[in-house]
Formats: C-alpha cells, structure tokens, sequence
C-alpha cells in the first residue's frame, strides 16, 4: 500500500521545486535595510542601520547556502537538468560580471586615449605618480596565475577521486587569494594619489578595487568549498558548487591581465614611475 502511495506522489519532471523558503524576503529586507544605512551613514545619520543590514545579509547568505547544500548533497535533489540550469545561471551572472568591468576599462581608456585640457592633455595626469607594474602589481599577477593553476589541480585530483589532493589544491588556492589581497592593501596604502584627485585615480581604484572586491568573494568562496572537500561533500560526478567556484577563481584571474597589462602596464607607459 505505501509502495503504491509513493509511486502515486512521485515526482512526474526531473525539476527541483523549491520548498517554501523563508530567505528571499529577508534577503529582500536585509538589502534595503543596507542600501537605505549606506545612504543615511554618508549623510551623517542612523550609523547603526548599515551594519545591521549587512548582517543581515551575512546571515541570508549562511542559512539559504546552508539550505541548498542539503538539497544537493544529502537530499539528492539536484538531478542533471537541475545542474545544468545551476551551470547556466552561474554562466550568465559571470557574463553580468564582465559587463561591470567593460563599463570600468571603457571610462579608463576614454580618458586616456582622448586626454582633455583639463587633464593638461596627457595620460596619466600631470602630477600623478603610477605605480610601478612590475613591483607589488607584476607579484599579484604571478600569485593569480599560480592560483588558477592549483585550482585546476584540486579539480583534476577531484575527478580522479583524489581527496587529498584536492584538499591540497583548495588549500593553497585559499592562501594564494589571502596573499593577493594583503599585497593589494599593502599597495593601495602606499599609493601617492587618492580616489578623489581626479579621472586618473577614481578610474583606478574603481577597477582594481572591484576586481579586488572579487578577489575577497572568489577567497570566500574556495574556502567553503574547502571545509566542504574535508567534510566529504564532493563527488567526482557531483560536485558542482566547486566547478562554479573554480570558474569564478579563473574569471578573476583573467580580469586582474587586463588590469596589470592596460592600467598597471600601458597606464604608466607615459612617466618614468618614482619620478
């Protein structure tokens, strides 16, 4: 009888329908609450709202995680049409990504390529001091690029079912990302120009501090899919929350060329840096 039952209320589509969750409304509040904090705290007023807001986000994000990693690994609700829809939405958003950085490196090199007379016709600026690109920038580059390598060797032990690899792998991944970052601030508090001293410095820190910014997401992100790979969560034929954060790390690290080679490198070509 309970055979028949089951059969009967069996799901007829291989599509995960979402139970009731109660994280899309206070993911909602906890935006607005930040967004109307950040505007207040600029303005000199209600300090407290902001940080309750960004809490707030920090706890939707945990709980909501937290629930679609069940789904996944312990209800086995995530069937190959459901990964393939994961696979696109985390394509598309990566694809939103590039139109942010597209918007950046368009304002960059309209003020360089077409210096105005209020820029004293010339790029950078006169007055402003670049860094030099192959000092703490040329560094950075080399620990991305050897992060995208040990990322692509936790993925390669994942599929060959290498657990201790690929907890290797992530490990150092995390640590590359935590030098990335350290080195950044470290460059960012020694820079001889600040956000508002003109197109040079706002273009600037608008771009490699959003790429930055990504940088600490992409961290966050392996060290999850870390303390998961050491809990077991990962199969080599189910194992898609790393895969999209492996393609994230690997977005990153194509963005922060563009940056050395256009804005760190060609940027500077114009000055003899430390002049």
């Amino acid at each position: 009888m309970s055979n028949a039952h089951d059969v009967a209320h069996a799901p007829k589509h291989p599509y995960h329908l979402v139970d009731p969750s109660p994280w899309p409304i206070v993911g909602s509040i906890a935006a607005g609450a930040t967004t109307v904090g950040a505007v207040m705290f600029m303005h000199g007023g209600w300090p407290w709202l902001l940080p309750i807001g960004f809490a707030l986000i920090l706890l939707t994000m945990f709980f909501w995680f937290r629930d679609v990693v069940r789904e996944a690994t312990f209800q086995h609700l995530h069937t190959p049409i459901v990964q393939l829809g994961l696979r696109y939405g985390m394509l598309l958003f990566i694809a939103s990504e590039v139109m942010f950085f597209s918007a950046f490196f368009w304002a960059y090199f309209s003020a360089a390529l077409y210096p105005t007379a209020a820029m004293g016709g010339m790029w950078p600026p006169k007055g402003i001091h670049p860094f030099d690109p192959f000092e703490v920038p040329f560094l950075n580059t080399l620990i991305l690029l050897t992060s995208g390598t040990t990322v692509t060797w936790a993925h390669h032990a994942l599929l060959e079912n290498n657990r201790k690899g690929l907890i290797q792998g992530l490990t150092l991944t995390v640590i590359l990302g935590v030098c990335f970052t350290s080195l950044q601030a470290y460059e960012y508090s020694h820079a001889a120009f600040g956000f508002t001293q003109g197109i040079y410095p706002s273009t600037f820190f608008m771009a490699t501090g959003f790429h930055g910014a990504h940088v600490i997401i992409g961290t966050t992100f392996l060290f999850v899919c870390l303390m998961r790979a050491i809990k077991g969560h990962f199969r080599p034929d189910h194992h898609f929350g790393f895969e999209a954060a492996a393609w994230y790390w690997h977005f990153v690290d194509v963005v922060w060329l563009f940056l050395f080679v256009c804005i760190y490198w060609w940027g500077s070509a114009g000055v003899s840096v430390g002049e």
